[in-house]
């Protein structure tokens, strides 16, 4: 099974123009301290917002993208979820799944952990996570006291499916 990280506002939304909605140091710190020596899924236009637009260092990455033509040096390419699926079947490790939205939307259904840092504030944006809270599937295992940065308060809250 694997895991999703993601970052969500009070209203689940995760992402404004292809943007994070706020970077926070300590969630970024905990993102890799979780997915350093891992495997971590993610979209192409995700992985475009990266700096240089280039995979995840100490990880394997492995990029979903309809476009059957697309590769990208240093990392692994699925064109369907199926494809993903074959390709982490044999993997003995924590796989995370690191959005973007439609892959969110996609990789829900075989995720048991969701790892979502809540952020303290509603901002605008386009793209939203599915809300947990609200989905009988899925509980609250674990969370974190409320923490405080310069931008936002936040608290990390792990989610596991019933």
């Amino acid at each position: 099974m694997m895991t999703i990280i993601v970052a969500a506002d009070k209203n689940w939304a995760i992402g404004n123009k292809n943007e994070l909605l706020v970077r926070i140091k300590e969630d970024l710190k905990n993102f890799k301290e979780l997915t350093t020596g891992h495997t971590v899924i993610l979209g192409r236009k995700t992985l475009a917002t990266f700096p240089g637009g280039l995979p995840l260092k100490n990880r394997r990455n492995i990029i979903m993208s309809r476009d059957k033509d697309y590769t990208v040096d240093g990392a692994d390419v699925a064109h369907s979820v199926e494809e993903l699926l074959d390709i982490v079947k044999g993997l003995d490790d924590e796989i995370f799944v690191i959005g973007g939205g439609t892959v969110y939307d996609q990789l829900l259904p075989y995720c048991d952990k969701a790892i979502v840092t809540r952020i303290g504030g509603e901002y605008e944006a386009d793209t939203y996570f599915h809300d947990l809270d609200e989905d009988e599937e899925w509980e609250i295992a674990d969370s974190s006291e409320v923490q405080t940065s310069p931008e936002v308060t936040y608290r990390f809250v792990t989610y596991k499916r019933k």
